[in-house]
């Protein structure tokens, strides 16, 4: 073993840099640049390099006729070659007893004995995006220590990112430090108020524009709100089943009220039918049948199902309730395009993109939200909620010819408007010249078997007709010798 020695000018000037540089650790001085450069060469002096995973020991020996003991300096670093180097004699172990280890703070490194290693600004950015995605999932599963603990991460990485930078690099971390802000208010939003008490179900959130959605029930919609929460006890308990077997958040059996006030005929300006509200294309595309006679978006059983996949299949394309919901009001292809519109694929949430939406989906979100405060605490707003109407029960039986409600009101001795209200979807108020369910009151299913064949068969006054689509050349003539019209 080699040992060098340098004067006592040179060793007391080393101790004093490597106490300063102690120090400086202690109070927090160092930062992350200093860390990042290589380590300084070890004096030639030295007796004794210790290296482990965790530590290095540089130990400094005064000259023999020097009685001072040997200074001890210690640095800490997260990533060090595994194997132990020991250059220590025995007898000097004896003769010069180790200093205690002075320990700086643990703090992860970005360095390594042999080589540099730093990360780039944009290595960090990504890894913040990645804790953000993990506190989300995290929050989905109801576990919001953890969601909180993942966007302080976050955070942190993103306050390393240099001022320097280009603009697009700054660009991103404003907007990754905008959503990390947006998601902590979530969590913490959701921590104590959360819809039947999953926190993987949709959040009770509150703020200003839920206020005025509220504020618009107490005061203009105040008869719309109770009476369409009066009419919600004849569908609701139905909904919550179909909900429950689909393993969807029971909330969403307050969606009608929204939509159509649970009210099975309502048509809007968008030409949205029935009491889930579809429009003609997006019915077909989820089985609702519509023809002459029947239209199946007006059938509360058969929306409703219609109604669940949709949503199913909404939630897994955005993964967030309050924008499923965004989405089934205004048809996803335009959330999607307010999203890509951002150039930043990850503000993906609702509140997000609420001012991006049209109003009217924007405003939306909001109502549903208004009306889970409302129907959790009613007293809190205000409100006093009627008695809802009874559900509905009812039998079905299969008919095979047209009949008029009319003329099966008389012959079952029921009322003709219980008839129309039990079997919404019927068009013109008879049954098709096909196989179909009708429902009568429960118990009275028996009696129109029994009566079915008695029941004059309906011959509609109006003419039938066909759909033709017009093509290029045609003319009035020729359609209607194609049809043997005039």
């Amino acid at each position: 073993m080699r040992i060098f020695k340098l004067s006592n000018a040179t060793i007391s000037s080393s101790i004093r840099i490597a106490t300063l540089i102690l120090v400086l650790f202690a109070l927090g001085c160092v930062n992350d640049a200093y860390q990042t450069k290589p380590t300084p060469p070890v004096p030639a002096n030295a007796q004794k390099v210790k290296e482990t995973k965790e530590e290095i020991h540089v130990e400094i020996s005064p000259p023999k006729s020097d009685a001072a003991s040997p200074t001890s300096i210690v640095t800490r670093q997260a990533a060090q070659p595994s194997g132990t180097h020991s250059v220590r004699s025995a007898s000097e172990t004896e003769a010069n007893p180790p200093a205690p280890t002075i320990h700086k703070s643990e703090r992860p490194s970005t360095f390594t004995e042999d080589k540099t290693r730093v990360k780039t600004d944009q290595e960090l950015l990504d890894s913040a995006l990645e804790f953000c995605n993990a506190a989300t999932d995290f929050w989905n599963q109801g576990d919001l220590d953890n969601a909180m603990d993942a966007l302080d991460q976050a955070y942190s990485l993103i306050l390393q990112v240099d001022p320097d930078q280009s603009p697009e690099i700054l660009q991103q971390r404003d907007d990754l430090r905008i959503t990390i802000s947006k998601k902590i208010m979530q969590v913490y939003s959701s921590r104590f108020t959360v819809v039947n008490g999953k926190h993987h179900a949709i959040p009770l959130t509150m703020n200003a524009d839920v206020k005025r959605a509220i504020s618009l029930f107490q005061g203009s919609e105040r008869k719309f709100f109770l009476r369409a929460y009066q009419r919600s006890g004849k569908y609701r308990p139905m909904i919550l089943k179909k909900l429950k077997k689909a393993g969807l958040p029971q909330s969403l059996s307050w969606l009608p009220l929204i939509e159509s006030g649970y009210t099975v005929r309502a048509l809007s300006r968008a030409r949205a039918l029935g009491m889930w509200q579809f429009i003609a294309s997006t019915g077909y595309k989820y089985g609702l049948e519509r023809d002459r006679w029947v239209d199946e978006r007006m059938d509360p059983e058969k929306a409703t199902d219609a109604a669940i996949a949709y949503l199913t299949e909404l939630h897994q394309i955005f993964g967030d309730w309050l924008t499923v919901l965004a989405a089934y009001n205004c048809g996803e292809g335009r959330v999607l395009r307010c999203i890509k519109d951002q150039r930043i694929d990850y503000l993906d949430h609702f509140w997000d993109l609420y001012s991006k939406l049209p109003s009217e989906t924007a405003f939306y979100v909001p109502k549903f939200l208004a009306v889970l405060h409302i129907v959790n605490d009613p007293k809190a707003y205000g409100f006093e909620l009627p008695p809802v109407d009874g559900e509905i029960k009812t039998d079905e039986v299969m008919v095979h010819k047209p009949m008029h409600l009319k003329t099966m009101a008389k012959y079952l001795g029921v009322s003709y408007m219980t008839l129309r209200n039990l079997n919404p979807a019927l068009r013109y108020y008879a049954t098709p010249d096909r196989p179909y369910a009708f429902k009568v009151p429960e118990g009275d299913g028996k009696l129109l078997v029994a009566k079915l064949d008695a029941i004059p068969r309906y011959r509609p006054s109006y003419p039938t007709y066909v759909t033709y689509r017009v093509r290029r050349g045609d003319n009035l003539s020729g359609i209607a010798g194609r049809y043997r019209a005039t």
